[in-house]
């Protein structure tokens, strides 16, 4: 079976960013950027380079280094903030613009005090100033998770005739379902007539939790490019995560789909973002968690001992992350006590390990983890008394 291609639009650089306290300097930047490259991200999206002369000195520099990923700057419905991105992108062997403007009711009366119809001619005027600048022009519907179906189809269909490449479906707040996203992309697929002329991206928030499920839902739909960050890092609770999307789409080969990314980076990847940018990432956080392949429950132990696949779906070395950790706690049970005292050399047949086990709960009930020091200690307490 033939498989579809998602690209992965990493806007780690310019949503990333936005996070408090997580500005990078240009040197930064381009490191990254490098990174990024490598891992086999197909856009970077480098900055905004209207904002500032900062963004727009590192929007420029990062494109005099990158060779195979497109880069893009992000831009208003404004002519000046377009030329501006064009002018920091001059050097780009692969350029794009990013523009776009809100389209949900809520943003054309609270944001711009304006009609559908003259943010439906703002949104093609903006597309059109781009197009003149440079062939690959994505737009965003900002808002579109709350924007009205039918209204989003009208602007999609005139952006794309004005000359977009890419349109990008933001659920801007994270408000949408995985069903509400996903049946908002088909309902693009099914009524946009000039859809095929374009690939449609999905941008989802992370504010209940749901942007990598939204995001999923959109590829499944007929999306074929997701916008994320390393370590889901972005605006208020964030944005979908890198390491996840590109996971779910190795692991279930039965979605039909399939990245650039090369896995073995994530970890390695999203520590140094995770340094840089001065932001820790949760120990709980899937695929580059610190507890993502740890075991304390004794059930849980007991299994993976047994066959790693009863608990673990990922090879952690398929990821870049250090092996699978037995973490002794005093929920542990017999058998991860046993296998741990052989990791450290002692033979000890079941009657020993019945025994020690009760030392071991001893040690465990007083603190958070049970480490080699203390298991060496009650080894060598044993031993002496059985001799």
């Amino acid at each position: 079976m033939a498989k579809d291609k998602i690209f992965i639009f990493d806007t780690t650089l310019r949503d990333g960013e936005q996070v408090p306290g997580c500005k990078l300097n240009t040197i930064e930047k381009i490191e990254l950027a490098l990174q990024l490259e490598e891992l086999g991200v197909d856009i970077i999206e480098a900055g905004f380079p209207v904002s500032s002369p900062g963004d727009f000195t590192s929007v420029n520099e990062i494109s005099k280094v990158i060779k195979n990923a497109t880069v893009c700057g992000l831009t208003r419905a404004v002519q000046n903030d377009i030329e501006v991105a064009a002018e920091a992108l001059k050097y780009a062997r692969k350029p794009r613009i990013h523009t776009g403007i809100g389209t949900s009711d809520l943003h054309i009366k609270a944001k711009f005090n304006a009609t559908r119809d003259e943010i439906l001619q703002r949104a093609i005027q903006a597309v059109k100033w781009a197009k003149n600048l440079v062939d690959d022009v994505e737009f965003y519907a900002e808002d579109a998770g709350r924007t009205d179906n039918e209204y989003l189809a009208r602007v999609i269909e005139a952006v794309i005739k004005a000359g977009a490449t890419t349109v990008n479906i933001p659920d801007t707040t994270g408000y949408c379902l995985p069903h509400q996203y996903g049946q908002k992309i088909a309902y693009l697929v099914n009524h946009v007539p000039n859809i095929d002329k374009a690939i449609i991206s999905c941008h989802c928030h992370n504010d209940l939790g749901l942007a990598t499920a939204n995001s999923i839902s959109g590829i499944i739909n007929g999306a074929r490019q997701i916008e994320c960050t390393i370590n889901g890092l972005g605006e208020r609770a964030g944005n979908t995560s890198l390491e996840e999307v590109a996971m779910i789409i190795k692991q279930h080969k039965d979605l039909g789909f399939y990245t650039n990314i090369e896995s073995q980076m994530l970890n390695p990847l999203s520590r140094t973002v995770s340094d840089v940018m001065r932001m820790p990432v949760q120990p709980n956080k899937a695929i580059v968690g610190s507890n993502a392949f740890s075991h304390s429950s004794g059930i849980h132990q007991d299994g993976f001992l047994k066959d790693a696949l009863t608990y673990e779906i990922i090879n952690p070395e398929e990821v870049g992350a250090d092996s699978s950790r037995i973490v002794l706690t005093a929920r542990s049970g017999r058998s991860a006590l046993a296998f741990r005292f052989q990791k450290l050399g002692f033979q000890f047949d079941r009657n020993d390990v019945d025994t020690l086990y009760n030392e071991f709960l001893k040690v465990a009930d007083s603190k958070k983890e049970v480490n080699d020091e203390d298991l060496q200690q009650i080894g060598k307490s044993h031993l002496a008394q059985t001799v």
